[in-house]
C-alpha cells in the first residue's frame, strides 16, 4: 500500500517525538531505546524504499533486509542535537544500502534461459522501436511488438546485465544514464516513493483540498478530468491548483539535504 499524507504525517510525528526524547540521552544505555522506536517508526518507509527497487533480479525479502540494514545504520549514527530532519538523513542511508547490495552482488544472479532468450529478441526490437517512435519504447510497447507477456518483458528488462559483472556506474545505452541512474527511476505507475516521504511534512501544510487532489492525481491516478468533477470545479482550475502545489513541493525537494 503506497504511503498518504496522512500516513506520511503520522511516521513524522512519531519520529519527531522519539527524536526530541534521544536529544536528551546522555549515555549509550539510554540511547538504545529511543534508537530502537526510531527504526520501528520508520520500517514501513524503509520497506517502501525497498520495494521500489522490485523487479531487478533480487528477492523483496532480501532488499527489505538491505533496507532495515541501512535504516538501523541511520538510526544509530543520527546526531540528534544537530537539529536535523531524521528522514533527510535515513533515506540517503538506506539508498546507498540497497545501490551498494546491487554493486556487490546484483550481477552475480543467474537468468533463466527463457528470460535469456526473451531479452535477445528485446535487444532486436529495441532499435527497430526506437526508429518507429523517435524514442525509447516503453515495456508496454515492448510487449506489444513481440506479442509477449508485459510481465515477462518486464522480468526481462530487469535482469538485463546480470550475465557478466558489470559495474553499477558504467553507461547503459544511451550513454549517458549510468545503470545506478535507472536504478533510481520511477516510471508514472510507480510514483517516487522517496519523494512522497521526505515531502510529507511539506504536504501536511497543505489544504485540505489540495491534500485530496494531489492524492487523488498521483496516488489514485485520477485524470484531471474526474478530479474537477469530484471537487466541482474546471479541469484547467485543477491543472492550475497541481501546478502551484507542485512548485511549493519541488520548491523543498530543491533544497540542500543536511548532514547528520
Amino acid at each position: 500500500m503506497p504511503p498518504t499524507p496522512l500516513r506520511s504525517q503520522a511516521r513524522a510525528t512519531r519520529t519527531t517525538s522519539v527524536v526530541a526524547g534521544l536529544r536528551d540521552t546522555s549515555s549509550a544505555g539510554e540511547r538504545q531505546r529511543p534508537v530502537d522506536e526510531l527504526i520501528e517508526a520508520n520500517l514501513a518507509m524503509a520497506r517502501s524504499m525497498a520495494a521500489r527497487y522490485r523487479n531487478r533480479g533480487i528477492d523483496l525479502e532480501d532488499l527489505q533486509q538491505v533496507a532495515l540494514v541501512g535504516l538501523t545504520k541511520a538510526a544509530q549514527r543520527f546526531d540528534a542535537s544537530a537539529g536535523h530532519d531524521f528522514l533527510s538523513y535515513a533515506v540517503p542511508t538506506i539508498r546507498g544500502e540497497l545501490r551498494r547490495h546491487f554493486r556487490d552482488a546484483g550481477w552475480m544472479i543467474r537468468v533463466p534461459r527463457r528470460v535469456q532468450d526473451l531479452q535477445a529478441r528485446i535487444q532486436r526490437a529495441q532499435p527497430v522501436l526506437e526508429a518507429h517512435l523517435g524514442r525509447s519504447p516503453r515495456a508496454t510497447e515492448v510487449a506489444a511488438h513481440l506479442e509477449a507477456d508485459l510481465d515477462d518483458v518486464i522480468e526481462a528488462l530487469a535482469a538485463s546485465g546480470c550475465f557478466r559483472p558489470t559495474s553499477i556506474d558504467s553507461p547503459t545505452g544511451n550513454g549517458t544514464d549510468t545503470i545506478a541512474d535507472l536504478l533510481g527511476w520511477d516510471d508514472t505507475a510507480l510514483a517516487s516513493v522517496e519523494a512522497r516521504l521526505v515531502l510529507g511534512t511539506a504536504v501536511s501544510t497543505l489544504s485540505e483540498r489540495e491534500q485530496r487532489i494531489l492524492q487523488w492525481r498521483f496516488v489514485d491516478e485520477h485524470t484531471q478530468q474526474e478530479i474537477a468533477e469530484l471537487v466541482g470545479l474546471t479541469q484547467a482550475q485543477v491543472s492550475r491548483i497541481l501546478t502551484r502545489v507542485l512548485a511549493r513541493l519541488r520548491a523543498g525537494l530543491s533544497e540542500p539535504v543536511p548532514a547528520a
